[in-house]
């Protein structure tokens, strides 16, 4: 036992010099965003700059997909962003990453920059509440998801490819391991998450390094950071504005309804006060209209939906709300990533947090396992290792709670609750204790992890008792239920959701690399529809 102790000090002792070695000898710059990055556009909290005017896209949330999805909108057309948090620029608790999870622990009702739920499961979760969304409270990995996902949206290649490395040249690093991140590194390497992949933004089998929002200097670099690449003349960001419903208008049609705009409060404001923002008519008849569209995440998006009269009628006339269109899978297909995590060290510590770098990846991709170290208050963090299962078959469903759109609508997820996930988180329990339980860990923990988990049955039971949330929930909108692959409500003209509700599995390690890839094809793709659309009109009426 003490030569391999002392073969395992020499080995991570090499690997960190091998990687301080490459570290320094690549310039700094190839290690964070390539690109030189523009000014932020106009943001304002002042609701009186947004009241009554039009635009050609309202984009509704400014998280993830949000953010990049306006920026490229902009491109041609005006847009207006509404986010219900405020700015993340200025706030260490988001940008530095030695606060990392900060954010996390300390929440508010209608402010804080994470909005605390709890699922009716008996869950702890939360979402963002912030111009950037959960990009800027998350571990910042950045993972591209796998071929299959993309072969499964039906998504053109090429363009997803060109989508990546737009966003990628803009805000994603090369990331240098901590010491306990190479430890990570061995410990899957020696549980058997093979090969080793080295960096990679791929969703590949085995262990591999994976990109960081977080740039050299410890500084994040979130979705709103996109926004730069927004053309200032034609986008207006309103921040500490909720949405509480969509406007829609007659047509006389009775079998199509269309959007009008939006209605909205001040996050800090009442409900009594609203005010209202609309989308341009087109100016003629070789004209396209724009749209409305949500982007508020896996929660927000299908709730909008539901206070704007969108969803299951039975729902809607028990709050009271006008009913618009039958939906019946608004809220529906709710799907969390179930989450297992163990503690490796003995007491608290306080240590400086560490979001992961290093991902192991197993078992045709259902397993994934990152490990970090995390603040559980102010003064005082744990380390451990964490492990999701990647593709669930259990899933719930949303509700609303109120009518006041500040409020969590109730979500429950149903974790662990088919079989089949039960099963796959005890075989999940068992490559989670290896990893726990590897040398690498011991030796730089300076202490093995004892485990009683013997058998299947108490593996299973483990699971039950200890199930977490990776917070990589989505649905509620998925595609082919609520909205169409143009990502168009069905039903609604104007109307589009595009975001983490619109999907039925969670892609790659981390879903946040997908959403901003979403929301630079989306928009591309809806600026070649107009192009084209426009196109045929003045060809059709010269």
């Amino acid at each position: 036992m003490k030569a391999l102790d002392i073969k395992l000090r020499k080995s991570i002792r090499h690997g960190r010099l091998l990687k301080a070695f490459l570290f320094l000898f690549f310039d700094l710059s190839l290690c964070s965003p390539s690109q030189t990055q523009g000014e932020l556009p106009f943001m304002t909290s002042d609701v009186t700059q947004v009241a009554g005017k039009s635009f050609d896209y309202i984009v509704v949330g400014g998280g993830t997909a949000g953010c990049p999805l306006a920026a490229t909108l902009s491109e041609k057309f005006s847009v207006l962003l509404v986010e219900r948090g405020g700015s993340p620029y200025g706030n260490p608790w988001v940008l530095e990453k030695r606060f990392s999870g900060f954010s996390l622990i300390q929440t508010d009702e209608f402010s804080s920059v994470a909005q605390d739920f709890t699922s009716t499961d008996g869950v702890r979760n939360c979402r963002g509440r912030v111009l950037g969304g959960s990009s800027a409270i998350n571990g910042g990995f950045y993972s591209r998801a796998s071929e299959d996902f993309i072969d499964k949206a039906g998504w053109d290649k090429e363009s997803v490819k060109e989508a990546y490395t737009w966003v990628e040249s803009k805000i994603v690093s090369i990331p240098e391991l901590t010491p306990w991140q190479t430890v990570v590194e061995f410990g899957l390497l020696e549980a058997g998450f093979l090969p080793y992949n080295g960096y990679s933004l791929e969703h590949i089998e085995g262990t591999k390094i994976g990109g960081s929002i977080f740039d050299v200097w410890g500084i994040r670099h979130t979705s709103a950071d996109l926004l730069k690449a927004a053309n200032p003349g034609n986008i207006l960001v309103i921040l500490n504005a909720t949405v509480n419903n969509i406007i829609f208008e007659s047509n006389g049609n009775a079998s199509q309804t269309s959007v009008k705009g939006i209605r909205f409060i001040k996050s800090d404001g009442s409900m009594d006060q609203t005010y209202e923002a609309y989308l341009n008519q087109p100016k003629n008849c070789t004209s396209n209209g724009g749209d409305v569209i949500l982007s508020a995440g896996a929660l927000g998006s299908p709730q909008i939906l539901l206070l704007s009269g969108i969803g299951h009628r039975k729902h809607l006339e028990d709050l009271d709300i006008p009913h618009v269109m039958n939906l019946k899978e608004v809220g529906k297909r709710m799907k969390d990533n179930p989450c297992i995590a163990v503690l490796v060290d003995t007491d608290p510590q306080n240590r400086q947090p560490e979001p992961p770098q290093v991902a192991g990846i197993a078992k045709d991709f259902k397993f994934i396992i990152e490990g970090g170290v995390i603040p559980t208050s102010f003064n005082a963090t744990r380390t451990r290792i964490s492990a999701k299962i990647a593709f669930p078959v259990s899933e719930g469903e949303l509700r609303l709670n109120s009518s006041d759109p500040r409020q969590n609508p109730s979500v429950k997820f149903n974790y662990l609750d088919d079989e089949k996930d039960l099963y796959a988180c005890a075989e999940m329990v068992h490559l989670l204790e290896r990893v726990a339980r590897s040398h690498p860990v011991a030796f730089y923990l300076g202490v093995k992890r004892q485990s009683n988990l013997t058998s299947t049955d108490e593996r299973r039971k483990f699971c039950k008792k200890n199930v977490k949330t990776f917070y990589h929930y989505h649905g509620g909108c998925t595609v082919g239920l609520v909205v169409d692959s143009d990502y168009k409500v069905y039903g609604v003209t104007g109307l589009r959701v595009v975001d983490g509700s619109t999907f039925r599995e969670s892609p790659g390690t981390n879903p946040m690399a997908t959403l901003m890839m979403l929301g630079r094809y989306q928009g591309l793709k809806i600026l070649r529809e107009r192009d084209h659309v426009s196109s045929l009109r003045t060809q059709q009426n010269p």
